[in-house]
């Protein structure tokens, strides 16, 4: 995923993130200054949906805007064919749905 936050701000004329950091407390969402700074120069690991909600209604603007997906990049993670690793020299093939025991009745 990319996110996309410093563009979309860009298109609603907001240049600074202590812009958005203003309009989003008056809109109800309180961020501290570093969370601030990580959101607008970085990729967050993660965010709250309530807070994701604010930000899109702030800049006017649906969640697949903020993050778009690359393809490309999850190809790029996928295993090589036969889906093995080699972890110390030794090939581990997973045992996808084999040997596993039934869930609780």
């Amino acid at each position: 995923m990319r996110w996309n936050l410093r563009m979309k701000a860009a298109e609603r004329g907001v240049w600074k993130s202590t812009e958005l950091r203003r309009r989003l407390a008056e809109a109800g969402l309180e961020i501290s200054a570093g969370k601030m700074s990580a959101l607008w120069t970085g990729t967050p690991t993660s965010i709250r949906l309530d807070d994701l909600d604010i930000i899109c209604h702030v800049l006017d603007c649906e969640p697949n805007e903020l993050l778009i997906r690359e393809p490309d990049a999850v190809a790029a993670r996928r295993p090589a064919k036969g889906n093995a690793a080699a972890v110390g020299g030794q090939v581990i093939t997973p045992r996808l749905g084999r040997n596993r025991t039934l869930p609780p009745a």
